[in-house]
């Protein structure tokens, strides 16, 4: 008896481990599915311009988990959910750089959201140039045991620039054989490196650092963009339909949900974003009956490298075709022409 109890204990504790590891294990890939569609006026606040129209501006999500062997299964089975390698989703940085990283891109598409709000609403603003933000540091860079992610370059050899492309092109004309200081802030202190350059893959000259642009804006109406969990670029467009809402009491909406996506640039431009497929699935869950979708004009070479070798319209509208009967999906390029669409659109 006593060999028999001890045998079930075993195999009870082994079957206890083994669901354990099945829900518990971290794979090293990630499984995204379809996020939600959020209501932007719990995201943007101006007290002396209260969103007060009929209908929603929504921003719309992807949900991100990494996958143990248990979701890992289920996702096999769920037709809205994709699994990528972890070097495809973080680009191979380690978890705290790339929720860094992620936080930079939203804070830079609600700058650029309140500055195209406003400069289309005929608004004063003012856009202050920070320096260039270190997105990641190549391993053969010269200057990757100093500078790091979520650094800001602000000089080179004592230079300030006005933009990334500036940097670029004034590093682009050195030798290899030079050596540059870098002058940049790390956790609010200012530092300089002095290093030599490398060779990029494009053949130019360069310090092994992608950049991009930080700018600060500011404006007299008080204007309040709080994103909450939400990380990336991609709430840009529909950030800036809210600020505009908001700022011009136009009747956009008429009375409708209106979902979206997509990244703003500084000139207004709307680009494309990934996941846009389980965006549609989470905007007809809320009950949105419109979507804006980033358009680029397809052509075989760009379509190469797409995913599922699809632009974001085309796939957003084969996925509503599919999934979401009744919602419109419409294209646009630019900020000001999702305007122009919602005010002669009713």
């Amino acid at each position: 008896m006593k060999k028999r109890r001890w045998g079930w204990w075993l195999g009870g504790a082994i079957v206890v481990i083994g669901l354990l590891v099945m829900r518990f294990l971290p794979l090293n890939q990630y499984i995204e599915t379809p996020g939600t569609a959020d209501n932007l006026r719990n995201f943007v606040t101006m007290p002396t311009r209260p969103d007060k129209r009929k209908g929603d501006f929504m921003i719309t999500s992807v949900y991100l988990q990494r996958a143990t062997p248990m979701s890992w299964l289920w996702a096999h089975a769920d037709p809205h959910a994709t699994i990528d390698s972890e070097s495809d989703v973080t680009g191979g940085q380690n978890g705290a750089t790339y929720t860094k990283v992620q936080n930079f891109y939203m804070q830079s598409a609600i700058n650029e959201a309140i500055a195209n709000a406003f400069k289309t609403a005929g608004e004063q603003y003012t856009k202050r140039y920070l320096g260039i933000y270190v997105l990641a540091v190549t391993k053969n860079s010269h200057f990757n045991h100093t500078i790091k992610v979520g650094d800001t370059v602000t000089k080179i050899d004592g230079v300030h620039y006005q933009s990334a492309a500036g940097y670029q092109k004034a590093l682009a004309k050195r030798k290899l054989t030079d050596k540059v200081a870098v002058t940049y802030t790390h956790n609010g202190k200012e530092k300089t490196s002095k290093a030599g350059l490398i060779r990029l893959p494009d053949g130019r000259s360069g310090i092994g650092i992608t950049l991009t642009d930080n700018v600060k804006v500011s404006t007299k109406i008080p204007v309040e963009v709080n994103p909450g969990e939400i990380g990336g670029p991609s709430g840009g467009l529909m950030f800036s339909l809210q600020i505009y809402q908001q700022l011009t009491n136009e009747n956009l909406r008429h009375g409708q949900k209106i979902a979206g996506t997509g990244t703003i640039g500084p000139d207004g431009s709307v680009g494309e974003i990934g996941g846009i497929d389980k965006k549609i699935i989470a905007a007809h869950k809320a009950g949105a009956k419109i979507f804006l979708a980033p358009y680029v004009k397809p052509s075989k070479e760009l379509l190469k490298y797409e995913e599922n070798h699809m632009t974001n319209y085309q796939q957003a509208k084969a996925t509503a075709k599919k999934y979401a009967p009744g919602m419109k999906v419409v294209p646009v390029s630019t900020f000001k022409q999702a305007v122009k669409y919602l005010q002669t659109h009713k």
